[in-house]
């Protein structure tokens, strides 16, 4: 009933000259509009005396489902509204580990922000304890770390478990093996993730107590640059399985093998913020994002 609109502006004008005028049509068109709204609904809407308009009882029923349909509408585009506007006036600023920001961060942010496309978001890097103490002192609203954090002041959200698996580049010796486990680490050409990282200090932790000295070749902070390097190098690393399964398209050249020291050894992967900014409404949001995604994930 695409002339319901033009009916309802006739009877708020209670002329034809008057709402043809607002509607800028000509009274001869504005006339046919009613008229194939009457046929249309197989009724009169006006009884017409002279070149008075008067409404008959069909009429009042028409003009009040116009009113109506003209209400829902506005609730309709006030509602859209919003939602396109969402988070407009909202910042939001996330302090990331190096290996979140390699691993975790992207997909959270480009999921965020294609539900909230408006907020102003910002991110640093750093190690983990740097990120806590960004936390600590605000730099940041809320800290993404590959670690669980127990501090004082500190609330922590745990996302997901992850555990590391053993890379190695095709024509490996290693891969003539049926199995494989941590001691065989114990004198293999590596390339590791950088000193400090706390996917460095996980490693470096497994290796102590299980007596591994590995010959290390190099050590990077970027993922990234790892898998390129162990092709080139022929040698072998130790990297996330998140990230592995993340990037599976880019694993020409490599293989993966699951060791039972390192699967038996998962981390991980938390929100940290300050507790009473969990009130911060873009904070709010992006919690409540990131733990359904996550649970989505493991059902």
């Amino acid at each position: 009933m695409e002339h319901l609109d033009v009916f309802a502006v006739v009877v708020e004008q209670a002329s034809l000259n008057k709402a043809s005028q607002v509607l800028n049509l000509s009274q001869p068109a504005l006339s046919r509009k009613i008229m194939k709204l009457e046929e249309q609904l197989g009724v009169q809407l006006f009884s017409r005396k002279g070149k008075r308009l008067d409404l008959t009882r069909a009429g009042e029923i028409a003009y009040e489902y116009a009113l109506e349909q003209r209400q829902a509408e506005r609730r309709f585009l006030q509602t859209l509204y919003e939602y396109k506007t969402a988070g407009r006036h909202m910042s939001l600023t996330i302090g990331a580990s190096l290996t979140t920001l390699q691993t975790t961060l992207p997909e959270l942010v480009t999921m965020y922000l294609a539900e909230y496309p408006s907020t102003d978001m910002k991110a640093l890097t750093g190690k983990t304890h740097e990120i806590v103490m960004m936390v600590k002192e605000k730099k940041v609203d809320i800290g993404l770390v590959a670690s669980s954090i127990d501090q004082p002041g500190l609330a922590c959200e745990p996302l997901f478990d992850d555990h590391l698996c053993l890379v190695l580049p095709q024509g490996h010796p290693y891969l003539d093996r049926e199995e494989l486990s941590i001691a065989d680490l114990n004198g293999l050409s590596m390339i590791l993730f950088s000193k400090g990282t706390w996917y460095r200090v996980l490693t470096d932790e497994l290796f102590h107590r299980f007596f591994i000295f590995p010959d290390v070749k190099m050590e990077i902070d970027s993922f990234e640059a790892i898998m390129r390097l162990v092709v080139t190098c022929q040698a072998a690393t130790l990297l996330p399985r998140s990230y592995l399964h993340d990037h599976s398209s880019d694993h020409d050249g490599l293989c993966v093998r699951e060791l039972p020291e390192l699967m038996n050894t998962p981390r991980t992967t938390s929100l940290i913020f300050v507790k009473e900014t969990h009130q911060n409404e873009a904070v709010a949001h992006f919690i409540r994002k990131a733990k359904a995604h996550f649970a989505g994930l493991s059902q």
